[in-house]
């Protein structure tokens, strides 16, 4: 009997490193399921309108789930989160519910991270370099592959990993 794929509440910005190099397909066939939030949809609508097509084409075919915040317990943390102002909407609704239904939450953002450990230090947080390993692990690309992908992601997409290769961390 196989046990359900693990669940994972990613915020925009792991979303949109894999949305940039139209590889959404990696999250759908690495083992987990990945759901987002209304507002992340939001924030990739205001501030990636590019890559919408491509979000609203995983959404459709089923590789990416949309959800919505309305638990009271995810709407109070919601709101407490979102108080402050340091943290997007989109951040601090994957935190709620990733808190909340006890799913992995993936962000790449410290400040998110540090804020998303201080409401439950029990959570498991991922990001994108940590996806990738799962991916390569998963067989679905090679170190080679991930590592164009890396360079691409920092020469054309301004995110930079602190690694030279994958290989570092197999």
């Amino acid at each position: 009997m196989n046990s359900p794929a693990p669940i994972v509440i990613t915020d925009a910005s792991v979303l949109i490193n894999f949305l940039v190099i139209d590889r959404v397909n990696l999250l759908h066939q690495c083992g987990h399921r990945f759901l987002l939030t209304d507002h992340v949809v939001a924030e990739v609508t205001t501030h990636y309108p590019e890559q919408l097509s491509r979000l609203k084409a995983a959404i459709e075919s089923g590789m990416l789930e949309q959800l919505s915040v309305t638990e009271p317990d995810e709407v109070d943390l919601f709101q407490k989160l979102t108080g402050d102002g340091r943290l997007g909407l989109g951040e601090c609704s994957a935190i709620a519910v990733a808190v909340y239904r006890h799913h992995i939450l993936a962000i790449d953002d410290r400040r998110a991270k540090k804020q998303a450990l201080a409401v439950d230090s029990t959570l498991t947080i991922i990001g994108t370099q940590e996806l990738m390993v799962i991916i390569i692990q998963a067989g679905l690309i090679d170190v080679a592959t991930a590592d164009i992908i890396k360079s691409e992601w920092s020469t054309k997409h301004s995110f930079t990993l602190k690694i030279t290769s994958f290989a570092e961390l197999l």
